[in-house]
Parts: C-alpha cells; structure tokens; sequence
C-alpha cells in the first residue's frame, strides 16, 4: 500500500468529518472477514478436488482468530495459533518447532500470532478497503443529514415541489428528498413539479437508505413558522403566539399576546397596510387568517375569539370551562360562521366551550360547540 492511500484517507476524513482512525478500524473489522472468507474459500476449493481433503470444515474460517493492521507499508494479516505437538488445523494450530521460530519461549499450549498474509490479499483488501470507505461515508452522511433535519422537526422549511404519486408529494430540501402524505396535504391546493412550497417539519425516520423526512402543509404549526418568518417582533420574543386554531384550506384563528407594552401584538402580526398578514395567506394559497387578542380573562378572550362577530356579553364558568355569549340578533350567524366554522375554531383557539345565544332570545337557545 502506498502513501498516497493513506492521504487519500485523510483527506476524505477532513471532506466528510470522519475520524480517520474510524476509518481505518472500520478497515480492520472488513479485512478480518474478508481473510476468513479468503481461507473458507480456499479450503472449499481443496475439499472439491479429488482424493483431496480439506484442512478443517469451511464453517470454521469463524472460529479463526484474526489481526489486521493497515500500515504505511501494506495490509498485514495475523492468526493467532495454538501451540500443538501435531497441528491437524493449519489456521488454528501451529507445531512447536514454527512457533519458536515466531516465539523462542513458546510452548505446548501456548498461543503465538503469526503472519500469514496471503499472496493474493493485497488485491482482496484493495478492494475491500474501497468498498469499507464508501459505506462508510454513505452511514456517515446518513447521520448527519438525520441529525441535521431531526432538529428542524417543528419548523418551517422551503423546498421544491420534485414529483408526485398518487397519495404522496416529493419535495426537495437541499439535502433530502421529503415526503408529504396525502393526509398532510391541503385539500383543493395544487403542487406542481418545480414550484416553491413551504412545509412543516413533522418528523423524520431512519431507513436503511437516506433519512426520510415527512413534511406537512396541514399542520397549525404552518401557521406559527410562517408568521415567524414575516414578523421580526414574533422571531425576536416581543409578540407571541399563543394558541393557533386551524382548517387547513379555509381559516385560521391565530391568539397573539404582546411581551412589550409599547409594541401592539395585532399591528405587528397585520403589517403596515397589511403586508405581513397577506405574504401568510398568499404562501397558503388564499386560507382566511384571523389575527385575536389574547387576554388572560376568559370572557374578553372568547368574545374576541369569536370576531369578525360583535359580542354583547360573555359568562364564562370557570369550572365547567364552558361560555354563555349573546350577539345580537343580526351577529348570530356571523357569530357561528359557514357550518359553525367561526365558532368552532373559537372554542379551539380559546379551549372552551362556546353556547351562542341571539340577545332577543325570550330564553336561551342557540348552537353550542
């Protein structure tokens, strides 16, 4: 083996950030078992000849005790042997006149290790120590490549749309190819081959292969990563989300609290003349956001939840954590929204349950959610 093995090595070492030493162990462990293989070959060979018997059963190259050492010289192979009177196994045994050729003091009984690097191995290990490196950096850029994308889980990415099937859609993120399932995909939104998207990194699992990385657009936490990307008071900690509630291709409530009292949560969110609010809804293809105070006191919380509608009083019970609100007349279809959409993602934004009087109700009736 020559030195320019060795820089080879260590260049690929510094490329891939790979101890070398890791490496080259790795090296070892494949040419001790492509020795053992190299002598159960042999002795198959022997054993297919006529009148000829093998040295020991091919089975038994696993039982041979093997070193290999990878120096600046070559490939060396060493077996450790038993020190016998008449060595029946080769491999495994050696007689006391050789082995004091290796050891002077050796006995009867005795273990001494022996050179015994085949002609032909140089090729072998060649070979093996090609094919040892490659696997190696593949394993390694394996785990950095999960380990890189197992701490985006819970944030926002932008990729490219590669292709699709029939349930799923591919999206390129630089290093992997992430996967979006059907059921992480917003109904009615198209994905088209080479379109910019924005995902939710929802997980990510090991494979023999790359790690696959499964992406969502369904996702409320969409919603937080994006609104994070358009509002610095958000990235920077001075606003907060505090609660998202979403239909993923219809509407979204967002709850938002100011940490600064000179800072206005909804004013940040919104945008000057709306900008920030609108790159969100462009990047979800049309979806409805709604922008709510937060409030620590129930009541304000839900009659502010419940907007666009205009609430005239809230009870809240505390025990129950359900909501009594009356609208007026003219809100209450407002109020419960297309299907009870509004007033369904209000109890989720809020964790309460919403029962929506009209205020010229003789007696209370309405929707509950």
């Amino acid at each position: 083996m020559s030195a320019d093995f060795f820089d080879a090595l260590n260049q690929i070492a510094r490329e891939k950030e790979i101890p070398v030493d890791q490496l080259i162990s790795t090296i070892e462990a494949a040419l001790r078992s492509a020795y053992k293989r190299y002598i159960a070959g042999e002795n198959a060979v022997n054993y297919a000849r006529p009148g000829a018997e093998p040295d020991f059963r091919t089975s038994d190259a696993d039982d041979v005790k093997v070193r290999v050492t990878v120096a600046k010289n070559g490939f060396r192979v060493y077996c450790e042997k038993t020190v016998v009177e008449s060595p029946e196994n080769p491999h495994t045994e050696i007689s006391l006149v050789d082995a004091r050729k290796q050891v002077e003091s050796a006995e009867i009984g005795d273990a001494v290790e022996v050179e015994v690097t085949p002609a032909a191995f140089g090729r072998i290990a060649a070979q093996t120590a090609k094919q040892v490196v490659m696997q190696s950096i593949r394993e390694e850029e394996r785990k950095k490549i999960f380990g890189e994308y197992s701490e985006k889980i819970g944030k926002v990415l932008t990729g490219i749309v590669t292709r699709a099937d029939a349930r799923n859609v591919y999206v390129d993120l630089d290093k992997v190819e992430a996967v979006m399932p059907a059921a992480e995909q917003v109904e009615g939104e198209t994905y088209r081959v080479d379109m910019k998207l924005k995902v939710y990194v929802l997980d990510v699992r090991s494979t023999t292969k790359n790690p696959q990385v499964i992406v969502s657009r369904t996702h409320p936490g969409l919603i937080r990563g994006l609104f994070e990307l358009e509002v610095p008071e958000i990235a920077d900690g001075i606003v907060r989300i505090c609660s998202v509630a979403r239909e993923a291709g219809a509407r979204t409530k967002i709850a938002v609290q100011s940490l600064d009292s000179n800072v206005d949560a909804m004013g940040s969110c919104v945008g000057h003349r709306g900008l920030r609010v609108q790159a969100v809804v462009d990047e979800l293809f049309g979806e409805k956001v709604d922008i709510i105070r937060w409030s620590e006191e129930p009541s304000r919380f839900i009659s502010e939840a419940l907007s666009p509608a205009k609430v005239t009083s809230c009870t809240a019970d505390e025990e129950t954590k359900t909501a009594s609100v009356i609208v007026p007349a003219g809100q209450l279809s407002l109020a419960i929204g297309k299907a009870g959409q509004n007033v369904r993602l209000a109890a989720r934004l809020t964790g309460w349950r919403i029962d929506i009087h009209p205020d010229n109700a003789p007696e209370p009736s309405g929707e509950e959610q």
